[in-house]
């Protein structure tokens, strides 16, 4: 539960630093008319918009189990946040792409770049607030794992979706910053394009990124030993038991709810256990069938 409140925290935070600098942004485009300052503020209302279905994925994920869903609603989470990955390229990219392309085809000259710059520079520190809370909860695991495994490994989207979209605000902060310094002091109006296609593609290969992971744990994946660490609250696990032969039903029965008690005194998260007895070279076999289906499959 520390966990999911800390990551829950986490987006509160993004999605107070995002409102501010989507309002600020969005009066500098209008003002200077900056095709990149145009980027930069629809990928801060994206943001915006994305931290929103966050918290309504929490909301939803949080419903005790009924008898329509008996393992619980904790997937709902992974689905909400595989909506925002979507979400970031469909608008985030998409929007940002055009706008590029369009400015590069007809550039128009920056009115107030002065204005620009004020924006782009507070946007910096308030999104760079938002960062750091996020590295905040993320760098535990980052320090032992390295920044992409404790990515990969997570079982928490929120916790590595708003590092990753704030990641990725700054750089486009910076992007757009250097893009309208090019078009004004060069006086090659392109640059500002230039700029909104960069950010476009920067935001495309983020939503790819936490798509591909959300993805992944919407379908499922491995537990690591680390799980309690890098997860959230919720866990549901399966695992394949082979008993000894001579060991009879109430034998059986006994070792389920002895295994049963153990690991829910480990990892009190686990919500729903199913135990299924099989022989070590039954699973492998089974395994073994499913990868050559899957191989030939794709053939």
């Amino acid at each position: 539960m520390a966990a999911a409140s800390s990551s829950k925290t986490t987006v509160y935070a993004a999605l107070a630093g995002n409102v501010l600098v989507a309002i600020t942004k969005i009066g500098a485009a209008i003002w200077a008319g900056s095709s990149a300052m145009t980027s930069e503020a629809v990928h801060s209302v994206v943001d915006t918009s994305n931290e929103v279905l966050l918290l309504y994925g929490y909301r939803r994920a949080s419903r005790p189990a009924d008898e329509s869903h008996p393992l619980g609603y904790g997937r709902e989470l992974y689905f909400w946040s595989f909506i925002v990955a979507l979400v970031i390229f469909a608008l985030g990219s998409g929007v940002s792409l055009y706008q590029g392309l369009v400015h590069v085809a007809a550039p128009e000259r920056i009115e107030d770049p002065i204005v620009s710059f004020i924006v782009l520079g507070l946007s910096f520190l308030f999104e760079g607030a938002s960062w750091l809370v996020a590295l905040r909860r993320f760098r535990f695991d980052a320090a032992r794992f390295g920044y992409y495994r404790a990515f990969v490994r997570s079982k928490d989207p929120p916790a590595f979706m708003v590092l990753l979209e704030d990641s990725a605000a700054l750089v486009g902060i910076v992007i757009a910053a250097g893009a309208t310094a090019a078009a004004v002091w060069l006086e090659r109006p392109v640059w500002d394009g230039v700029g909104s296609i960069l950010i476009g593609i920067l935001l495309g290969i983020t939503s790819v990124g936490l798509a591909r992971e959300s993805k992944s744990l919407l379908i499922g994946e491995p537990a690591h030993p680390e799980l309690a660490r890098l997860s959230p609250d919720e866990i549901v696990a399966a695992l394949s038991v082979e008993f000894a032969d001579e060991k009879r039903a109430d034998d059986i029965e006994q070792c389920v709810i002895s295994l049963e008690g153990e690991i829910r005194k480990h990892h009190p998260s686990v919500a729903a256990l199913f135990i299924k007895p099989q022989t070590n070279a039954r699973f492998h076999a089974v395994r073994a069938k499913r990868r050559r289906g899957s191989s030939q499959s794709h053939q």
